[in-house]
């Protein structure tokens, strides 16, 4: 059975509410149609799932049509589980072509990704076998990831700026991806290159291994914004996000999954997962900002606009807007720092909800790193003279170089 023909928009319209109107029928989360990349020794095991189009919390119109073109081929979907997954094939093409019949002609740049999408697999079914390459997931619930098309589906979410940073669940995402050699963008079993090495390397067709990980590089699947500059594809992880502006340096810099930039950023440091830096900050060459699995007690780590963390610094703390950490110097929760009873009044000045220690007759008040976190304004120092780890009320704005961004 073929889904009907939607012969304008209003039938289009009509056809969308009949079909959200099933018994039992959930709107995704999330959904989506992916080129999968099979294991090269076991074909049931997905490598790798490439999104060109992802759809999160938004065109339930399109997914009603996808869900109903899968039930018209027999497809019985799955609405009480969090994800279902399922290969794309032939007749399931053909029943959403005829569903977006209105919107064939209109369907190319940014208007009607989905429509585009399956008019692309239409033309791969006309022209070539559709194989088992495809497949299209839906997401109803947040939960725990239980495929790799999935774990793909939220790091897509992530790195596209349509999910914000720490709102997605990938708990267990690490169990779920095979552990593969990466070649050029392509997934590569280990078994395999194992089972075949002796002959590839005989023959000098042995495959350049730029990584073994079960995260593939942001590249390799996100375009970023055209003044954004990224000048080693090593330094971020799929599943980053980085805001228009930023610009990744070589060298120590590094950017994980479910981590990223909120505006401009300068990076020649490491954001661990987790982490999210805002607008005009500076992370400086070696610089660290610890994530909730590498001494931060579980909490993840901010830092503020127009903060500047120095060279080979090391941050476990959240900070606040226009801070200065200077080069060297290590601020964690547990660390000892000692403020001027003059300077104590200043920072209270620029942060008048924060409840901090009072001065008494003593001229230094100490604090916990963890007990000036995401305050304002605060330049982090070493008195060179004692050794002790100082904060004072900063003195300069940091701004970086517009030119450079």
């Amino acid at each position: 059975m073929a889904l009907r023909l939607s012969m304008d928009e209003a039938d289009f319209k009509a056809l969308v509410e009949e079909i959200e109107s099933q018994e039992g029928y959930r709107k995704p989360i999330a959904f989506g149609i992916a080129r999968v990349d099979r294991g090269q020794l076991n074909p049931e095991k997905i490598l790798q799932a490439t999104f060109p189009v992802v759809n999160w919390n938004e065109n339930f119109g399109s997914a009603a049509i996808f869900i109903a073109a899968l039930q018209a081929t027999g497809v019985e979907v799955d609405f009480s589980s969090s994800e279902f997954v399922y290969d794309v094939k032939k007749k399931f093409v053909k029943n959403a072509m005829n569903a977006f019949t209105p919107y064939l002609n209109l369907a190319f740049g940014d208007a009607h990704k989905n429509v585009q999408v399956i008019k692309a697999l239409d033309w791969i079914a006309q022209t070539e076998k559709l194989k088992k390459e495809y497949r299209i997931v839906f997401l109803f619930e947040d939960d725990n990831p239980l495929s790799p098309e999935a774990v793909y589906l939220k790091l897509y979410a992530l790195s596209t700026g349509k999910a914000p940073l720490r709102t997605v669940n990938l708990t267990g995402a690490f169990g779920v991806l095979e552990n593969v050699a990466w070649s050029f963008g392509q997934p590569l079993e280990l078994a395999w290159l194992r089972e075949h090495e002796i002959e590839m390397k005989l023959r000098g067709e042995y495959p350049l291994i730029e990584s073994v990980d079960k995260f593939p590089r942001f590249l390799s699947h996100i375009i970023p914004a055209d003044n954004t500059r990224i000048l080693d594809t090593s330094k971020v992880r799929m599943g980053a996000q980085l805001h228009p502006g930023t610009t990744i340096m070589p060298g120590a810099s590094y950017v994980n999954f479910n981590a990223g930039t909120t505006g401009a950023v300068m990076v020649e440091g490491r954001i661990s997962s987790s982490v999210v830096v805002g607008r005009g900050s500076d992370v400086g060459g070696g610089a660290s900002i610890l994530g909730v699995l590498s001494g931060t007690n579980g909490n993840p780590v901010s830092i503020g606009e127009n903060t500047l963390l120095g060279a080979n610094s090391v941050t476990g703390i959240p900070l606040g807007d226009g801070c200065i950490v200077d080069a060297g110097m290590a601020i964690l929760e547990g660390t000892k720092v000692g403020v001027s009873a003059t300077e104590l009044a200043k920072i209270a000045e620029a942060n008048p909800k924060a409840k901090l220690k009072k001065a008494g007759k003593e001229e230094m008040v100490f604090f916990k790193g963890l007990e000036l976190a995401g305050l304002h304004g605060i330049h982090f120092r070493q008195n060179s003279v004692n050794g002790m780890i100082q904060a004072t009320r900063s003195k300069r704005e940091i701004k970086l170089n517009s030119e450079l961004h």
